[in-house]
């Protein structure tokens, strides 16, 4: 003992020290570890050996939009049907395209339009015609103006609205809309006097109107783009 000197005594203290230390932080083994978890083995290399190719998750198939139910368009139009497969033609190119609330403005534009064509109401006309139609309705009121003659319209009731056509041509929505309609009408002359219809009879009036607008436009507005009198 005599041989060791003070250096020798230091080490080994300290090396005792920092060996207690590790048993206290890492423990000893038991018998009862868990088995360490084994990575997952590495994909295969090809035959040149030096390029492996990494496994890619397949993405899942990106799932078609539900297709509308056949009946969408009751009661306005029996599924199956030309009437029916036009106005999904017409949906289509317009995904907010509503049936009903398009009668509803059907019916208004028809008031507005009767009223005008009769008071001879060019500027609102101009807004709610296409330019073929607003030729034809511009011409017959400067004729009857230049002939000094006055119509008057008052429209009773519109009994009905109902589709009759719908279909796409050349990127345009065609809609055809049948009005059956109660109308008071009459023409008169310089004097006055009743040259055509009735001031007071009240008639029956069908017609089939033809509203247009292009797909997807931003003008949600539809022009009257034809017109035809039943009887």
């Amino acid at each position: 003992m005599e041989n060791l000197d003070v250096t020798t005594v230091v080490f080994a203290i300290v090396a005792i020290f920092v060996i207690y230390k590790l048993r206290s932080v890492l423990g000893t083994r038991t018998g009862n570890e868990r088995r360490p978890v084994e990575p997952p083995p590495a994909p295969d290399a090809p035959a040149n050996g030096n390029v492996i190719s990494l496994s890619v998750a397949k993405r899942a198939p990106a799932q078609a939009p539900a297709a509308p139910p056949p009946d969408r368009w009751r009661p306005y139009a029996e599924a199956g049907t030309p009437l029916a497969q036009g106005l999904d033609a017409v949906a289509v190119g317009e995904p907010q395209f509503d049936a009903t609330a398009f009668l509803a403005g059907a019916r208004g534009a028809y008031e507005m339009i009767v009223a005008a064509f009769a008071a001879g109401d060019l500027p609102t006309l101009r807004r709610l015609l296409a330019p073929d139609v607003y030729s034809s309705f511009s011409g017959a009121i400067e004729a009857r103006r230049a002939a000094g003659q006055t119509m008057a319209t008052t429209l009773v009731s519109i009994d009905k609205a109902e589709f009759s056509e719908a279909r796409v041509v050349a990127r345009n929505a065609n809609v055809s809309v049948r009005f059956a309609s109660k109308l008071i009408s009459s023409t008169a002359d310089t004097e006055g006097k009743v040259i055509e219809g009735s001031a007071t009879d009240v008639a029956d009036h069908v017609d089939i109107w033809t509203f247009s607008r292009p797909l997807g436009a931003r003008d949600p507005n539809w022009l009257l783009a034809a017109t035809e009198t039943v009887h």
